[in-house]
């Protein structure tokens, strides 16, 4: 069984979703049709307040459980890569392929990356093209989100690839 909590963040409206074993999704905006209201789940309710601290500037790493189910080998090994990548540094997709032992993987990267399901818990903004550029985000608003969350852990943005 599901459960879920909505609630409001400097991002928008957020919904986490939660299984038996951790949490298992991070939705901007709409709520989790799949799964049941759950205002007073402890889980819910410490993912929503370390979220609000960390996106307040309060807080540097999530202690958190997640259930990761559904995914691919490949898929969880680049997000335990971006899991990784520390507060306030950014990794390339490449930087992540080769970690991985797969250095032609980049695209593959990018797209395990495209269906992370807990976006900001598992930190996907801080992957950047080789270049440094931003690319690539389906967090609420895109890149606009990426360049807010890498600016308030005190990244300099190189640019936004275009086309």
């Amino acid at each position: 069984m599901l459960l879920a909590l909505n609630f409001d963040s400097r991002l928008g409206p957020i919904t986490l979703t939660r299984s038996e074993h951790g949490l298992c999704r991070l939705q901007f905006g709409a709520a989790d049709p799949d799964a049941l209201a759950a205002l007073g789940d402890d889980l819910l309710l410490l993912a929503a307040e370390q979220l609000r601290e960390y996106l307040g500037g309060d807080r540097k790493t999530f202690t958190l459980p997640f259930d990761l189910a559904g995914l691919t080998g490949f898929q969880i090994g680049v997000l335990q890569a971006a899991q990784d990548i520390p507060y306030g540094e950014t990794r390339t997709y490449g930087e992540i392929a080769r970690a991985l032992q797969k250095p032609a993987a980049s695209r593959a990267v990018g797209g395990a990356l495209a269906h992370n399901p807990l976006p900001i818990l598992i930190p996907c903004h801080r992957v950047v093209g080789r270049d440094g550029s931003l690319t690539g985000y389906t967090g609420a608003h895109g890149l606009d989100t990426k360049r807010w969350l890498l600016q308030l852990e005190g990244v300099t943005v190189v640019s936004e690839k275009l086309g």
